[in-house]
């Protein structure tokens, strides 16, 4: 299905709905500017294969350009909008972009780049020199005819938390748009598992620009469900929305949870969660203490996924089997391997590095060797995580390889010790980190973030310590706690490790990647 069917069908229905401003598009609207602006991509020579670039804040045009996109067969790559503006560049080079969509929130940025490779440059909410205004676009544009539409292909960057990001390329589908035979349609079809597609209304509060938001939404699109935007998330708009909105259905990432978590009891108990059915999380570990909090509060609607843009793989666990299984992401849905140093299969509860077997093909675009680098000679990929199984099947994550900290020959996984922090009550966030150390070659270092940053100080520090050393084995233990305003996450979650320890390994021998 395609929001064409629905536009057919319930045309007035709500496909997007802006969290703050309250702007709604339909499922008619939503049809209409999507298939005028696919064929004003088409008249101003974008073929089907080409790419186009996506770089816009969570806006009521965003899923219109992503759909446009969809339908006429192009590759998309939605941008973050977080990057430095030599940042932003590169991805547009590499992607190869022939089209460019931004906001007037970003023409600063945009003003500031090399442009000229670009033929279609549009702009939504104002107009710039060099960008033609999206609505006048719309307005002059005639509509796309539907037996000329094919589906097209996200083309995301990873977050590049160990370097420069780089483009995951699928095969683009050989399929009409609708298809039922297309990867698109089997995706939305897994959703219902999830619920009833008429009385669905899903939240979406994180950045479209990240490949879970935006696939959850297009994907509930396909089955006639209305769409909450948020602009940015709070934690406490969270609520009201979910109340407001009667929401049923959410995707959100840890970090979400534990600033939803330090809302006051009184604020929380404020608002009328009872719509919820699923309340879908992944894209970083949560830690345990974390979501018993949330299930205790939400009670058993919260399922967690683990997966990765590249999808060579994903495992998926319920609530239920979550209180079973506490800390795991849950049984693969594909073959799944943990593989030693060696390179042979490890049995239960052996920690190895995951490799998937049977995902979907793909490679990082104009970079062969990262792409053969993920894959052993069986052919089994990786998204390079850590972790375990158990008798019963379900995974654990240890931690990436790439954040292991290597202590006096000792290998030390810095997410367990993370998890046990995030529970102390004066923290915020958290992440531990490997630092030089003369004698031991990296000790273990907590840098923290809290709820009441007027609390730090060396007495903060020891009963952290203290508090770690209460419950862990000494020597996964921080041996010091430095205190900061704000952690670097990404609007999704994702902690930009490489840029921590640059602070702490300039001038060494550094094991930073």
């Amino acid at each position: 299905m395609t929001p064409s069917h629905h536009a057919d069908k319930a045309p007035d229905t709500p496909a997007i709905v802006m969290g703050s401003s309250g702007e709604v598009v339909t499922f008619a609207q939503l049809e209409d500017h999507s298939s005028r602006f696919a064929r004003a991509l088409r008249d101003r020579g974008v073929r089907r294969g080409d790419h186009i670039a996506i770089l816009m804040e969570n806006n009521r045009e965003y899923l219109e350009v992503a759909w446009a996109a969809q339908r006429s067969g192009l590759y998309f790559t939605a941008v973050n909008t977080h990057l430095r503006p030599e940042e932003v560049q590169y991805i547009l080079d590499d992607s190869g972009a022939g089209a460019l969509v931004t906001s007037a929130a970003m023409a600063a940025v945009v003003a500031g780049l090399d442009l000229t490779h670009i033929r279609v440059r549009v702009m939504t909410g104002g107009a710039s020199p060099g960008f033609e205004n999206y609505g006048r676009v719309l307005a002059r544009s005639a509509l796309m005819p539907r037996d000329e539409e094919f589906e097209g292909r996200e083309m995301l960057y990873s977050s590049g938390t160990t370097g420069r990001p780089k483009g995951v390329r699928k095969p683009m589908p050989d399929k009409h748009f609708g298809d039922p035979e297309s990867a698109p349609v089997q995706i939305a079809r897994g959703f219902l598992r999830y619920g009833t597609p008429s009385d669905t209304v899903f939240l979406s509060p994180a950045p479209l620009y990240h490949a879970a938001p935006l696939v959850f939404a297009m994907s509930w699109h396909r089955l006639g469900a209305t769409v909450v935007v948020m602009e940015k998330f709070d934690a406490r708009q969270c609520l009201e929305l979910i109340e407001r909105h009667r929401v049923t259905d959410a995707q959100f990432v840890p970090t979400m949870f534990v600033r939803m978590l330090r809302l006051p009891e009184d604020v929380r108990r404020q608002y009328d969660l009872s719509s919820l059915r699923n309340a879908v999380h992944g894209a970083a570990p949560c830690p345990i203490a974390v979501k018993r909090a949330m299930l205790d509060w939400w009670g058993p609607v919260i399922h967690e996924y683990y997966s990765g843009t590249e999808d060579v793989g994903a495992c998926v666990i319920t609530p239920q089997e979550w209180l079973a299984h506490p800390g795991s992401v849950g049984r693969p849905m594909t073959e799944c391997h943990v593989v030693g140093e060696d390179g042979e299969e490890l049995p239960p509860g052996e920690i190895g590095v995951v490799y998937f077997g049977g995902g979907r093909p793909f490679e990082y675009h104009n970079d062969p060797e990262k792409t053969a680098s993920v894959a052993d000679t069986r052919g089994w990929r990786t998204l390079g995580d850590m972790g375990y199984a158990d008798d019963g099947g379900y995974l654990y994550l240890t931690d990436r390889k790439a954040h292991m900290i290597v202590s006096g020959g000792v290998n030390i996984y810095p997410q367990e010790v993370e998890n046990h922090l995030a529970a102390h009550p004066a923290i915020m966030d958290v992440a531990v980190i490997g630092v030089p150390d003369d004698e031991m070659g990296e000790s273990v270092k907590a840098v923290v973030e809290l709820v009441n940053p007027s609390n730090a100080g060396p007495e903060l520090e020891a009963e952290l310590i203290d508090y770690c050393r209460a419950a862990l084995a000494s020597y996964k233990c921080p041996r010091s706690v430095d205190f900061v305003d704000d952690l670097p996450r990404n609007p999704n979650g994702k902690l930009y490790k490489r840029l921590l320890r640059e602070r702490y390994w300039a001038g060494h021998d550094t094991r930073v990647v």
